[in-house]
């Protein structure tokens, strides 16, 4: 115990990094226990989207979604989400929706958002159109 105040009065800059490091991973961990958003493989997001009729939400921008995104998938930017203009995904509030982003880490965020708009089964696609594509899972290209 002695060492660790030594090491603390020695190194205080490292030190406050550590505990703040520390909690960052603490609240990331309860916050996600506690998310009604659940992270899905792809092969779950396959079976939701033939069995159960899974609505896409894509968050990426048009040029992006252009160039390739799942087939049937809607293009809404998460702004849109945020303020409740949500067009055709009105319409899905009984089916499963997945929420996909580049690479999965901005989804989180417009799932929650999907939640408090009355979604019951809002998931988010673990590593996004990057880690489908990568699997070569078709894409839809529009020209």
């Amino acid at each position: 115990m002695q060492e660790i105040m030594q090491f603390v009065g020695n190194h205080p800059m490292l030190s406050l990094a550590w505990v703040v490091l520390l909690g960052a991973v603490i609240f990331t961990t309860f916050q996600s226990r506690f998310s009604k958003v659940s992270d899905i493989a792809r092969g779950e997001a396959i079976r939701l989207i033939n069995k159960e009729d899974a609505v896409i939400v894509d968050l990426r921008n048009r040029d992006d979604y252009r160039k390739g995104h799942i087939a049937n998938s809607l293009n809404l930017a998460a702004s849109d989400i945020k303020s409740g203009n949500l067009g055709e995904l009105e319409k899905a509030k009984g089916k499963p929706v997945i929420v996909v982003c580049a690479s999965g880490t901005t989804s989180r965020d417009p799932a929650q958002n999907l939640i408090k708009a009355g979604f019951e089964r809002v998931y988010v696609l673990k590593e996004g159109i990057s880690g489908w594509s990568g699997e070569n899972l078709p894409l839809v290209r529009d020209k």
